[in-house]
């Protein structure tokens, strides 16, 4: 592509007030509106009158300014140009925002925590975010990096990075892309496993409210292999799926598997080993009965299979002369699934599947939680809670405007390039305001569905 006029002058006058840059802000507030953000909001924050008048308002302001791509309180100046003030009233200024965000307290982070899960609820009811079949829901930390000495809470944690730690859970189907079921901000230096039982019961709880009526896989790395978080997903009728350390008794199991139980399993792809660098794409997998937890009393003792997958061991430092039989490293999880609906394979691979979860990761971190905005650790767990709502937000919407299509799975960075940053100029005829769009934009057809679905009537009442 080349500039057509090399020759011509060009200039740029920004003075349009009837220009919008992010048009497709209209069908994701409507969104919003119909899964009750902002009357939830208003009716369950407690933040200090003089800071959270208009709670509801405010939250929202918050909210649309992620969706449209910010991720700092500076950002949010974004919502203040040219004809937004015609589409939406209470734009506010940062300074208010931040001003609100800093009012928070741990109870009132709580208070939006039970926000984020209704909004998720009613919009599970509006759209088919987890369609029939097994559910999985996976945890997992990740330290969001910050800089300076004024945040408070930050701290170096597992990864070496200073920053702040959040734990979220998220569920998805064979079918579907995940959605947040829940989520904590924690100190930097925090444990992994800190707060997970409670979050495990957060997340499960919401899940059923959302009515998926099948069965749930909660899915796990090794950081939180330990009765409290697994105890309380067997608590709330969850099957549970999670790595184990290396420790006696898992060793001990893995040798008392017969070479004969081992079943030679061939990956699609070839994958790297971590340790030497070198590819493989042979492996093998088995599965031994299993009590976890055995040093605690036995009504808190879990059974369930050990299944191990093994791969040749490949580090040359053990290599220094040829060996008479080949060595392994093994991979050891702990499931309580049961063997006949989910065989030693299937159960390996499924577990494979919590990676998933670092897409999520990876999502927030390229929009909202760029930054953490503020130095007061609580205005930053709610910031965290509202990027959830915001990014389960652009799941529904995702799903509205493309069921089936590329963009029912796409992250929320390709829904705000495809559907909300949409510049669009405003004109009013006959009372009503009409969005003139770009011609030719290549996802017309998807904005239009998703238009149409939330600016549709509501459904008359049956009696």
């Amino acid at each position: 592509m080349q500039f057509k006029h090399a020759r011509a002058a060009v200039s740029a006058v920004f003075d349009d007030r009837n220009l919008v840059s992010s048009a497709g802000l209209v069908p994701m507030l409507r969104l919003a509106q119909q899964a009750g953000l902002a009357e939830l909001a208003q009716h369950r924050l407690s933040v200090p009158t003089d800071k959270g008048a208009n709670a509801g308002a405010k939250v929202t302001a918050l909210v649309a300014g992620m969706l449209a791509g910010a991720d700092s309180i500076d950002d949010m100046d974004l919502l203040r140009h040219g004809g937004m003030g015609k589409l939406f009233y209470r734009t506010y200024a940062p300074s208010t925002l931040g001003s609100f965000l800093r009012a928070f307290q741990f109870g009132h982070v709580r208070q939006l925590d039970g926000v984020a899960s209704r909004v998720l609820v009613n919009l599970a009811s509006r759209t088919p975010l987890l369609p029939a079949g097994p559910v999985f829901v996976d945890l997992d930390d990740t330290i969001i990096e910050v800089h300076g000495y004024q945040k408070q809470g930050a701290g170096f944690g597992y990864s070496g990075v200073r920053g702040l730690n959040a734990l979220l859970a998220t569920a998805s189907t064979s079918q579907s892309a995940p959605v947040i079921l829940a989520q904590r901000l924690r100190k930097g230096a925090a444990g992994s496993p800190r707060g997970a039982a409670r979050i495990v019961a957060d997340a499960l709880a919401t899940l059923r409210r959302m009515n998926t009526g099948t069965r749930v896989l909660v899915r796990a790395d090794s950081a939180f292999y330990g009765y409290a978080t697994v105890g309380a997903a067997i608590k709330a009728g969850a099957d549970v799926s999670v790595t184990v350390r290396m420790d006696p008794a898992v060793k001990a199991a893995i040798a008392q598997i017969p070479e004969a139980a081992w079943t030679t399993i061939e990956y699609t792809d070839a994958i790297r080993d971590e340790t030497t660098g070198q590819w493989i794409s042979r492996a093998e997998v088995a599965e031994i009965p299993f009590a976890a937890f055995r040093s605690r009393k036995k009504a808190e003792q879990v059974t369930g299979r050990l299944v191990v997958r093994r791969i040749p061991d490949l580090n040359p430092r053990q290599v220094e002369q040829p060996t008479l039989f080949d060595t392994w490293r093994h991979h050891a999880f702990f499931t309580t699934t049961d063997s006949e609906t989910m065989d030693t394979v299937a159960a390996d691979k499924t577990h494979r599947g919590h990676a998933i979860i670092e897409q999520v990761h990876a999502d927030l971190k390229h929009g909202p939680l760029a930054h953490l905005p503020s130095g007061i650790f609580a205005a930053n767990s709610a910031w965290l809670v509202l990027a959830v709502i915001a990014f389960n937000l652009t799941r529904a919407a995702g799903l509205l405007a493309d069921h089936g299509g590329r963009l029912a799975k796409a992250t929320a960075a390709t829904i705000r390039r495809t559907l909300i940053h949409v510049p669009a100029r405003l004109a009013r005829s006959a009372r009503r305001i009409h969005l003139h769009l770009p011609e030719d934009w290549p996802w017309e057809s998807a904005f239009a569905r998703l238009f149409t679905a939330t600016h549709a009537p509501p459904e008359a009442a049956t009696s």
